[in-house]
């Protein structure tokens, strides 16, 4: 039986990034031969992760990544299950290689994201099954968007938990990071009113029509009521029509503020990790009571 020495523990790490014990163990298992005990922790790697499939990830973190000349750039959101994890040194650079190839990739889409190649070569998919089985945890890549031929890209990270990448045409190179800034503050739901989901328009119709009728206003009032509700509704969340967070006078907007600057904003993203996901509420409490009374 061939002796299993610290310096194949290291090399397989090296080459795996998986901890000590599950290195030796592999090289136990094929008796020291290298590449055996590689392949057998990629196919382990692989089985751990799709264990692991059914698990809710809601934390995680945005990863941006824009060209050097600003024309080309991805916002990914990358998914684990705790916030532990979303810190690991590992997994942040993770999420960072994904969002430089995606924004290297003109072919990428959400469905096929899993084949996506990063810089070192490796396939997206087995990337994600290495680090899971490193890791521990759950991973997936929940969304992105991929700009191309923008004319400025510009971006804003806050505490890799919300992150804007925004497209500005200027001759302000700190304006789009500035208005970044801004929607990362005050969460505008889109650019302009031409944006807003009608589903959720509607829905502050329905509002407004039945606190007016509660109220106990006239009929012929209720439109009038109705409209002007809305059209408060949209001027909050409509990012040209926003305060901007850095007025001077606490009352420009940002569509003065472009007018102002001579600028143009062509688009923007704004993420916040695990928004939508519906987080599964553990009571640890009642799982140490029900333990006990099984003991």
């Amino acid at each position: 039986m061939t002796t299993i020495t610290a310096k194949m523990v290291a090399e397989l790490r090296e080459m795996t990034g998986m901890g000590m014990m599950e290195c030796k163990k592999a090289l136990v298992e094929v008796d020291g031969d290298i590449k055996k005990a590689e392949e057998l922790i990629r196919i382990k790697s692989g089985n751990k992760a799709s264990k692991m499939a059914g698990r809710t990830a809601a934390e995680g973190v945005i990863a941006i990544a824009i060209s050097a000349d600003k024309k080309t750039g991805a916002i990914v959101e990358v998914n684990c299950e705790t916030d532990f994890v979303a810190k690991d040194e590992g997994f942040l650079k993770f999420a960072n290689d994904i969002a430089a190839a995606i924004a290297n990739d003109v072919s990428a889409t959400i469905e096929n994201v899993a084949n996506v190649k990063l810089a070192t070569g490796e396939v997206l998919e087995e990337a994600r099954k290495a680090i899971i089985a490193k890791l521990g945890e759950n991973m997936s890549v929940r969304r992105f968007v991929r700009y191309a031929n923008a004319k400025q890209l510009s971006s804003y990270l806050h505490g890799n938990k919300i992150g804007v990448l925004i497209d500005v045409e200027s001759s302000d190179d700190s304006l789009g990071k500035d208005i970044a800034m801004h929607i990362a503050a005050a969460k505008p739901k889109a650019l302009d009113a031409s944006g807003v989901d009608l589903e959720l328009i509607e829905t502050e119709r329905r509002v407004a029509a039945e606190r007016a009728r509660e109220a106990g206003k006239p009929a012929d009032m209720i439109d009038k009521i109705v409209e002007g509700t809305v059209n408060k509704f949209l001027k909050e969340v409509t990012l040209i029509n926003q305060v901007y967070i850095k007025a001077d006078d606490g009352k420009q907007t940002i569509e003065q503020l472009l007018k102002a600057k001579s600028s143009k904003i062509n688009g923007f993203t704004l993420y916040v990790v695990g928004e939508g996901i519906e987080k599964k509420v553990v009571d640890y409490a009642a799982e140490v009571a029900a333990a006990a009374k099984v003991n």
